[in-house]
């Protein structure tokens, strides 16, 4: 921006402010207005004040462009005379004598005007106050700046396969580490901002800061509600710690840089609207704790955004370092050749100015001459004396100061339009916003074509289903989930008890044989048997019991929830969601921990239910027939199979399917033959083979040709009784159909002792009783519980968007997200323009 431009500028602006003022007095109709008329007494001297500053401005624009002519025509005059070798000491004086008076008129205009944007600024603080009070009574609507970042917030998460690329607008701020992009980025946005380190890589990930005009200067994240006020150090403390978390967050295990923005916004009285983004300092060497691909990354990074051709790049050299160093301005070079969008910023002046020894060296990188690369403009600034404490405030005046005592604005190496970062940001938001207006309904037109590819190829594959995104499809997933686990509730306590019941016998049916029943059946009487039948099952209470049917219990809750999670529904099922109610399936599961004290209550309720022998009636004592007989054949059954597994097929199946005896086979088949003829003889034997039984089977076989291992016969022996036992049991059984009334009656007979009758009926009532209290537990209180745990897993995906990515797959879903994407950019874009075109 030229210096007459900005003259006239400021001379707009104020006359505004000034306009404004007048109104904002004479609206004497509004609410709040003792208030406002208080900050504005005297305001007829104070308008006639102004009127005489105005005419005093420009009479000094006046005598400055007087002494600028002069100086150049005094200027040339001596440049003539110098070639000619004819120089006068008075013309030298007199050019001397006019750039000072040049030097102090501008000093003092731009006293002046400084004074007159500090009144502007708080004029226009003030009706912005009062809009923000709602004093006019009218409906705000969202800033021009703020639309715009919205659609930049939406394009960082797009990406679709449809080559539509992000060609709008914005400021990229590029520099070489530690050369300053920061401090000036934080200049432009008039706060502290950004986390501070001394040499080492501050900036990991990309930032971009919307900068907007706003009544209190505050910054918020797009994803928090949380309002930082910049004029207080706490919150400029929290604010750098926020974005120093976010950064580290955002970069994965084994890198440096993260490519993931993190989106803020600034707003206060003053601001210059506009959006930039910060990038990682570019570096040359990759230092011991850095990712070996570092630089690599930062250069792919500052590529990526420099390559959109509507961006601005707002190129940070360090002007305290030799030039030559430089490895930005060839970056820089490469991605605009031609300089049309590129602004260049010579930081740390002052250090430059010190330190350098020829000053004609900073006017050559000014004025484009040093480096190959181009650019729209060229600007020097101070941002600071490298303490990391001071204040903006404080950078501004040590600015203002150093340009106004400094050679370079007085031998005219530098112009008073190309220093300070005020001059800058001006610059920047006027060359950021004429971007804006040439391109962005080319880039609408562009979002509009691909929303009409995606609708058609919507209506190509899908014709019959509405256009769900992901979080529309989880909430329906959600709500079908939820109905399922409330089917749980439904589920009558029949079916529950049985399913119990039967589970739980399974689970401990071969304890009750192996470890009670059978030892038991070995003793001789009854009062032995009763005895032995009490010890164990007391014994079996107090230790397994309880925790088994606790166990078969959650089982059984998580079969039936299984089921009905992953039961088809017909033509309605939707196999997009199996994956997501698989996942809040085994999650839900996972969570959910069983009532701790179910098992002493549980443990009483067995203890009492066995203890009872007392059979009511003959048709539980019928009932407990049929289950003994039940459990026994079943036990016979695979006893059978394990004996012909033993001894090889019979003579049916050698015949007919053509199927051989091994070695091993026949040689057990021999000794099955042998014992079976032991037990014939002594059918009261015990289960247990005597040593000197087992000497005599095996010479019998011996004396066959049959040479057997005596642990072979011991084994052989063991399935050989337990069918004999068996079929002996159900015998018994047959028999004790009629011994009900025996049994009523407390008669004795040995024939009818049916104690192995009465020992089933008590684990068939424990087994009832038990299946009753699990269900009622199920009932009141689990399911409930599993229904609580399935919401919070549902919620926990819910906020979890790398989850839902991750369950909710498939061309069907990508699809509906990028039309839903294309279409909320092209509707904001058209918002925006309609904005636009308003505000024009």
């Amino acid at each position: 921006m030229s210096l007459d431009t900005k003259r006239k500028w400021i001379l707009k602006m104020y006359d505004f402010s000034l306009n404004i003022s007048c109104e904002s007095v004479m609206d004497t109709g509004s609410p709040g207005e003792t208030a406002f008329r208080a900050t504005d007494q005297g305001y007829d001297n104070d308008k006639q004040f102004k009127k005489g500053l105005l005419g005093e401005l420009i009479l000094l624009q006046q005598q400055i462009q007087q002494h600028e002519d002069e100086a150049r025509r005094a200027g040339g005059q001596y440049n003539m005379g110098s070639s000619q070798q004819k120089r006068k000491v008075s013309d030298k004086e007199k050019i001397d004598q006019l750039q000072e008076e040049l030097l102090r008129t501008q000093l003092k205009y731009q006293r002046m005007l400084e004074r007159l944007e500090k009144e502007n600024k708080e004029l226009r603080k003030l009706v912005l106050q009062r809009d923000d009070k709602g004093i006019h009574q009218r409906k705000l609507k969202k800033s021009l700046i703020d639309m715009y970042s919205e659609v930049l917030d939406i394009l960082s998460d797009y990406d679709a396969s449809y080559n539509t690329q992000d060609h709008l607008p914005r400021v990229v701020v590029v520099g070489d580490q530690s050369a300053g992009k920061t401090s000036v980025l934080e200049m432009i946005a008039q706060a502290r901002i950004f986390p501070r380190g001394s040499g080492e890589m501050m900036t990991r990930s990309p930032v971009k800061v919307t900068l907007s005009e706003g009544p209190h200067h505050v910054a918020l994240f797009k994803d928090s509600s949380r309002e930082f006020d910049l004029t207080k150090e706490e919150d400029l403390a929290a604010l750098r710690n926020e974005i120093e978390i976010r950064m580290r967050n955002s970069v994965k295990e084994g890198c440096t840089v993260s490519t993931e923005t993190i989106s803020l916004s600034v707003k206060g009285p003053g601001l210059q609207r506009m959006v930039l983004v910060d990038l990682p300092g570019v570096i040359s060497t990759v230092t011991s704790g850095m990712a070996p691909d570092t630089k690599e990354t930062i250069f792919s990074i500052s590529k990526a955004y420099m390559q959109n051709p509507n961006a601005i790049i707002l190129c940070i050299q360090d002007g305290s370092v030799d030039a030559e160093r430089s490895i930005v301005t060839d970056l820089v070079s490469q991605m605009d050749p031609q300089g049309k969008r590129t602004i260049f910023v010579l930081t740390k002046v002052d250090l430059a100015e010190k330190n350098v020894a020829s000053p004609s060296r900073i006017q050559q990188i000014i004025e484009g001459k040093l480096f190959p690369m181009k650019a729209l403009g060229y600007f020097a600034v101070v941002t600071g004396k490298g303490n990391s404490s001071e204040s903006i405030e404080s950078i501004k005046e040590y600015e203002e100061e150093f340009f106004q005592n400094s050679k370079l604005l007085k031998t005219c190496m530098l112009k008073a339009h190309q220093v300070t970062t005020k001059n800058l940001s001006l610059a920047v938001s006027d060359c950021f916003w004429k971007m804006v207006r040439e391109s962005v309904e080319q880039q609408a037109d562009a979002f509009k074509a691909t929303r009409f590819n995606l609708e058609t190829e919507w209506k190509n594959n899908y014709p019959r289903l509405r256009e769900l995104d992901r979080n529309e499809l989880f909430e329906k997933a959600k709500n079908e989930i939820l109905d399922e686990v409330i089917s749980l509730t439904q589920v009558t306590p029949k079916h529950w008890e049985e399913i119990l019941q039967k589970t739980l016998w399974e689970r401990v049916s071969t304890h009750v044989i192996e470890n009670i029943y059978l030892p038991a059946a070995q003793t001789m009487n009854s009062g032995t048997f009763n005895t032995t039948v009490d010890i164990k099952l007391k014994q079996w209470t107090d230790k397994q019991l309880p925790n088994k049917a606790v166990e078969v219990a959650w089982e059984t809750l998580q079969e039936e929830f299984s089921r009905f999670m992953t039961e088809p529904k017909g033509k309605e099922h939707d196999d997009i969601f199996d994956k997501l109610k698989q996942a809040v399936k085994e999650e839900s599961i996972k969570r959910h921990k069983w009532n701790e004290r179910a098992e002493d209550s549980l443990r009483v309720i067995q203890h009492n239910a066995l203890e009872d022998r007392s059979i009511s009636d003959k048709q539980q004592w019928d009932a407990a027939i049929h289950f003994m007989e039940e459990t026994l054949q079943s036990r016979l059954k695979d006893t059978e199979s394990v004996i012909e597994d033993m001894v090889g097929p019979d003579w049916k199946k050698r015949w007919l399917y053509w199927i051989g005896r091994t070695k091993e086979q026949n040689i057990r088949n021999e000794t099955k033959n042998e014992l079976e003829k032991l037990i014939k003889c002594s059918e009261e034997h015990a289960a247990y083979l005597a040593n000197d039984e087992v000497t005599t089977v095996r010479k019998n076989l011996e004396a066959r040709g049959v040479t057997v291992d005596p642990c072979l016969i011991k084994d052989t022996w063991h399935q050989i009784y337990r069918r004999y036992f068996l079929k002996a049991a159900l015998n018994h059984c047959n028999l004790c159909r009629r011994g009900f009334y025996y049994y009523q009656r407390h008669f004795v007979d040995s024939e009818l002792e049916c104690n192995d009758i009465v020992l089933f009926w008590r684990i068939q009532r424990m087994l009832a009783i038990t299946a009753n209290t699990l269900r009622q537990q199920l009932t009141n209180t689990e399911v409930r519980r599993l229904e609580k745990n399935v919401k919070e897993v549902l919620e926990d995906f819910a906020e979890d968007n790398e989850k839902k990515v991750k369950l909710l797959t498939g061309k069907r879903v990508q699809l509906a997200e990028d039309l839903k994407k294309v279409r909320e950019i092209q509707e904001k874009l058209e918002a925006f323009i309609e904005a636009l075109h308003q505000e024009k």
